[in-house]
């Protein structure tokens, strides 16, 4: 992403770019000599942003600088025929989009396999779920992890799409209308969509805009700004919900040897990498903003007020979604359950969670529904209450009143039978991981190696 992004990186792909250009129109019948195309080709590695630089405070024009400086190196005149400095630098930035989605792309598939690795070894250890943060009735960890997969893979889903659709400007000219091309070539009109066809399949690009200005819309810029916020989305629920977890010491992102928690508390676990996750994310956020503000707001045929903004918002946002797609991964990697701590919960948890359950068994013996649950919410909540206030020895336990409640008309013997049954309360968790799984690995089979890669270690 580093290599795609840096000023060195851009540099090299804008020279290709001249390149392909130049031995195009050749092909095409201009007079370009081959000798002039290898003195080009001879040079193009020779980048040097110091002197490229000065020649821009010169010029003021950061195109021309560039011009002047590869021109210069190879002691020919022959780059950037019939070009305006948009037919450059909105495709080549294009091309830097195309590739770091399709690197993002990549690391969502690792990250999906991981994902689903971590539900099918969870499928069945159940789980105090929570609305509200509150709980609410089992779930497994399996499903927990589960469900935040498929919030990823609904983003990686709209990703596929974008890649497989996304338009290149294309050659077009000062304001669109290809008119330099089209004198270079006499007027040849076939000659202009042959030349903009090699670019095309020289930067790898599927379909070109046809009736575009100076510059692409820059809602396009929105939509890849946006998928990359939908994947961090699901990271970040995920990196929110495991810090909850670990703050109840249900798991950990995982701990390093000679790691430290805390410069004042020698015994903090701190869940510090999901919360680098979510900090992603809000950077992305910004992003999204800054790119909803370009999203029409163009002049005319273009103009260049949207540049400032773009130059920071377009790689920022994919360093931002690498760096969160790594560090994700780093923790799908090195997490650590505590079965022991989940049973705990849950055990304290049990009859309250139960309660739905219970209300369908009630139901189902003859009790009015609205009855039922107002007798199950009274005894709930004192039993609830005795307990939090460690009134636990002379109180009745949530059975003992529920079986002592003939609104109910179920026995102790019936309501000890139900939550002895606990695999009944995750319903279908178990089988709906399973479709997860089977989903996600059949996704990041089709990205070679993505199954295997091996994330950058944190600091």
């Amino acid at each position: 992403m580093k290599a795609l992004w840096s000023p060195t990186g851009r540099i090299a792909l804008e020279r290709d770019f001249w390149i392909a250009v130049m031995k195009a129109q050749r092909e095409l019948g201009l007079a370009i000599p081959a000798a002039a195309i290898a003195d080009y080709e001879r040079v193009k590695s020779q980048i040097d942003l110091d002197s490229i630089d000065a020649r821009e405070r010169l010029t003021l024009h950061d195109v021309k600088a560039r011009i002047e400086e590869f021109s210069g190196l190879a002691g020919r005149e022959f780059i950037h025929l019939g070009l305006t400095s948009r037919d450059l630098t909105e495709n080549v930035e294009q091309l830097q989009v195309l590739r770091a989605l399709r690197l993002v792309q990549f690391k969502a598939a690792a990250a999906l396999s991981r994902l689903a690795a971590q539900a099918a070894t969870h499928r069945d250890q159940l789980l105090t779920g929570r609305t509200h943060n509150v709980p609410a009735q089992p779930t497994t960890l399996g499903k927990r992890f589960a469900m935040f997969g498929e919030e990823l893979l609904s983003a990686f889903t709209r990703l596929g799409e974008l890649l497989g659709r996304y338009p290149v400007r294309g050659l077009k000219g000062a304001v669109g209308t290809q008119l330099d091309q089209l004198t270079l070539f006499g007027g040849d009109f076939k000659k202009t969509q042959k030349l903009e066809q090699r670019i095309l399949k020289h930067l790898g690009f599927k379909a070109a805009l046809s009736a575009v200005g100076q510059v692409y819309p820059r809602s396009l810029d929105f939509e890849v700004v946006t998928a990359l916020h939908q994947i961090a989305a699901a990271a970040a629920s995920f990196a929110t919900t495991l810090r909850l977890m670990a703050g109840q010491g249900l798991l950990s992102e995982g701990f390093q040897k000679g790691q430290v928690g805390s410069s004042a508390m020698p015994h903090k676990m701190n869940a510090r990498n999901c919360e680098r996750i979510c900090g992603f994310t809000t950077i992305l956020s910004g992003y999204v903003t800054m790119c909803a503000g370009l999203a029409g707001h163009q002049w005319n045929e273009g103009d260049v007020s949207c540049s400032v903004v773009r130059r920071v918002a377009l790689p920022d946002a994919f360093y931002a979604i690498d760096g969160l797609l790594e560090t994700w991964l780093n923790v799908l990697g090195q997490m650590t359950v505590f079965p022991a701590a989940i049973a705990a919960e849950n055990a304290r948890q049990l009859p309250f969670l139960a309660t739905t359950t219970i209300l369908m068994e009630a139901v189902k013996a003859g009790a009015g529904r609205e009855t039922a649950h107002e007798a199950i919410k009274e005894h709930a909540l004192a039993a609830a209450r005795a307990l939090r206030e460690g009134d636990t020895a002379s109180a009745p336990d949530l059975v003992e009143r529920l079986a002592g409640d003939a609104r109910l008309g179920l026995s102790e013997t019936a309501l000890r039978k139900i939550l002895a049954e606990a695999h009944r309360f995750v319903g279908a968790a178990p089988a709906q991981v399973d479709h997860f799984v089977a989903t996600s690995r059949a996704l990041a089979k089709a990205h070679k190696g993505a199954a295997r890669y091996a994330p950058m270690k944190l600091l």
